[in-house]
């Protein structure tokens, strides 16, 4: 599975410099010198960081072969992906990467069939989207968990199974009356 890690915006000074948005927890170690990244559209990579440094809060990042603004301003758009294999595991056991995640077996702690989680969101809160399954949860279109401990007593990723201990009525939202 590829993972955004950044995306390339406008070009910083004359010298080829470009910002980028940064997709990662580990800015220093994805986009240090010598790196080589991935790119959507695959045609504008793979791209060699040749320098980044922090500037005002931003990521500038200079690539091999584009010395020049105008050169440089080519790239913008890019995404920066790399292998999901390259991200290794985390050291936290209570920490999970987002496409860890993404289409595990929700059940509750009874055992229900709730769905699979389609997406995380990071908004304030860390929300898992839920797309029910047969037999399981609501008619909604998705629901949306909290991801904390008292809601998600247990995450086995190697067994592909995720478990929640819903309050009353999260289920039920979004299903009709």
């Amino acid at each position: 599975m590829q993972l955004v890690v950044g995306r390339i915006g406008r070009p910083h000074g004359i010298r080829g410099e470009l910002t980028v948005q940064v997709h990662t927890d580990d800015p220093d170690l994805r986009f240090a010198a010598g790196s080589v990244l991935a790119t959507e559209p695959a045609a504008r990579g793979p791209l060699t960081v040749s320098s980044s440094r922090w500037h005002s809060g931003r990521l500038l990042v200079s690539f091999e072969g584009y010395a020049d603004r105008t050169s440089a301003e080519g790239l913008r758009g890019t995404l920066l992906v790399m292998d999901s294999a390259q991200a290794g595991p985390t050291a936290d056991p209570d920490e999970f990467h987002d496409y860890e995640l993404i289409g595990l077996d929700v059940v509750t702690v009874a055992g229900e069939p709730v769905g699979a989680v389609t997406d995380v969101l990071h908004q304030g809160q860390d929300l898992l989207v839920v797309r029910p399954g047969p037999g399981g949860g609501p008619a909604a279109a998705e629901i949306l968990v909290p991801f904390v401990a008292a809601i998600v007593p247990e995450v086995d990723v190697t067994a592909g199974r995720l478990v929640i201990d819903p309050p009353p009525g999260l289920l039920d939202l979004g299903a009709p009356d």
